[in-house]
């Protein structure tokens, strides 16, 4: 569709400026106006005229009306004014010739926009912290970071994907302190995970009792960070015990990470840091604590150290940047976090940039929104949350007892039914525009009707089910003869600009929507056209070519958006 529009728009500005040579209208300009109308009736690609109105001193009407008189493209089959719009409406076979043709040659790389050779892109996202499980917090930054790497991926970026975990910090001085007086070695082997986690609950409870806690806390956490024996090998333990438990997930969710480098390996990376604030006169004490002054940019100040001495969020993340750009000389530097965190990445970008660091414009944050439980605010301390864990065994759990109704001789259900089960919380979480707040409901999460993962995936499989009964016509002559024929067409043209637009935004959502467009315009000309009992060869093979197109497109989509292909359900 870029092609086509490209054309077009390239012949309207050409008519423009014959009206007026002084408008400064392009092609570039018409482009970007160009719209997809709410109903096909009213074309496939409309030109309001409105805004020409007054470049061109002339009416809308009338602008339309003067395109409409000199306009003729061989990929239109027809245009039209229309009370100031210019609508055009596609010829189907043109379509049907270039998409198909087009699919064909770039098999898995159509729809790739190419952006990003030559670039690398960092992707810093999941990102747990320590000791704690995941939970349906963590979906977010894991699947939309994920998303983003694929759809760089795609545009040709290479791309780091960084686990920047979160083992260090005064939580950890909570969790020592609290193993020391209510854990033991054989319970946290037995337990794992949850048995850090109802230690750390624990701690919180005793310490709304007792504050003293909270300073022995924080004397644990400063003789970690000097170098404390004893507290090192209890961290380390507390991280491989964690890993175990997040690999899990990771394997489900079908996410491998290029570096797990966390916190703390940037401890020794900090001083070199603090140091230059230093030099540079930008650090000041403040109430016995080191912070950067933004009051001059409209911000609170940036805490560089505490007061004892320990370092913060801030400064371990301005080091963390300052050895990525080093070790990957990245284009980008994308962090996925909360959009909590929106502060924080404002203060310390702010700091990089007074850092004399050129590339400070580099860095994005890209933040979504917080996740409820039926309306609640999730907290570990608290102990409300759904573990992804337990969630994941709930809808697989559903997805295996539909299977076993409805098809229980299907070949691999096991790992259907996790493909699937899992897919319908992802593509739940992904159908939502990624700074919308979301409570989550856990019906609608795994609800297997409308528009949902279930849906799409089926959809799939019904793609693989009809190439199974065809022959492959190669190239063969198409015929288009039904409407959804073409509807189907056009969806599948705009994949290059969905990606595009996605990247852009970085806005996973747009390609889940894209994908319910496509199922849609599927699953329409799969029930009211005849693919294999139509008697015409040609329309046939068109039919069957279609289907191809179809599956293929959907397969790369559901690729970007961490979606497994399922070729029966």
């Amino acid at each position: 569709m870029i092609a086509i529009k490209r054309k077009i728009s390239e012949q309207i500005a050409d008519i423009l400026i014959k009206i007026n040579a002084d408008s400064g209208i392009n092609a570039d300009t018409v482009e970007a106006m160009l719209e997809y109308p709410p109903d096909e009736k009213m074309g496939d690609l409309a030109l309001p005229c409105f805004k020409l109105s007054k470049v061109l001193r002339m009416a809308p009407v009338k602008i339309a009306a003067s395109i409409a008189e000199s306009f003729s493209v061989d990929s239109v089959a027809k245009a039209e004014a229309v009370n100031g719009y210019f609508n055009i409406y596609l010829d189907g076979e043109y379509l049907a010739n270039k998409v198909i043709s087009e699919v064909r040659a770039k098999g898995e790389r159509y729809g790739a926009p190419e952006l990003g050779e030559g670039k690398t892109v960092v992707l810093d996202y999941s990102s747990p912290n320590v000791a704690k499980p995941f939970h349906i917090g963590h979906l977010g930054t894991t699947v939309i970071g994920h998303s983003l790497k694929r759809l760089h991926e795609f545009a040709g970026y290479k791309c780091v994907g960084i686990n920047y975990l979160g083992d260090w910090g005064t939580q950890f001085g909570k969790l020592i302190t609290a193993y020391r007086k209510w854990g033991n070695a054989q319970l946290i082997e037995a337990g794992g995970i949850d048995k850090l986690v109802e230690l750390y609950v624990k701690f919180h409870e005793e310490a709304e009792k007792d504050a003293a806690l909270n300073d022995e806390a924080r004397a644990e956490f400063h003789k970690l960070e000097s170098g404390d024996e004893d507290n090192i090998k209890l961290w380390r333990w507390f991280v491989d015990i964690s890993l175990a438990e997040y690999q899990k997930t990771y394997k489900q969710l079908g996410i491998e990470f290029d570096s797990y480098k966390g916190e703390s390996f940037y401890t020794d990376k900090m001083p070199a840091q603090v140091q230059k604030l230093r030099d540079m006169g930008l650090l000041k004490i403040d109430d016995g604590a080191s912070i950067v002054d933004l009051e001059p940019y409209g911000m609170t100040p940036c805490l560089i150290l505490k007061r004892d001495g320990s370092t913060l969020y801030p400064t371990r993340d301005i080091a963390a940047a300052v050895y990525r750009k080093k070790t990957y000389d990245f284009d980008k530097m994308i962090y996925v976090t909360s959009a909590g965190q929106s502060l924080h990445f404002a203060q310390w970008f702010k700091v990089v940039e007074l850092m004399g660091y050129e590339w400070f414009d580099k860095l994005i944050h890209v933040p979504y929104g917080t996740v409820s439980i039926n309306g609640e605010k999730l907290a570990t301390r608290t102990g409300n949350v759904i573990l992804l864990r337990d969630l994941f065994t709930q809808a697989i759990a559903k997805v295996e007892s539909i299977m076993e109704e409805k098809n229980p001789n299907l070949p691999d259900k096991d790992k259907v039914s996790e493909a699937v089960g899992v897919g319908a919380i992802v593509f739940y979480y992904l159908s939502n525009n990624r700074i919308r707040d979301i409570n989550f409901m856990m019906e609608d999460a795994l609800s297997f009707d409308g528009n949902t993962g279930p849906y799409v995936q089926y959809t799939y499989a019904r793609t693989c089910s009809v190439l199974s009964k065809s022959a492959d016509c190669g190239e063969c002559a198409l015929k288009i003869t039904a409407d959804e024929e073409t509807s189907l067409l056009k969806t599948l043209s705009r994949f290059e600009e969905v990606v595009r637009e996605a990247i852009n935004a970085y806005e996973p959502s747009i390609v889940t929507r894209y994908i319910l467009d496509v199922a849609g315009a599927y699953n329409r000309f799969y029930h009211n056209c005849s693919i294999l009992g139509a008697e015409d060869e040609s329309v046939r093979n068109t039919r069957i070519a279609l289907t191809k197109a179809a599956n293929t497109v959907l397969g790369n989509a559901f690729g970007l958006i961490c979606l497994a292909k399922t070729e029966k359900i």
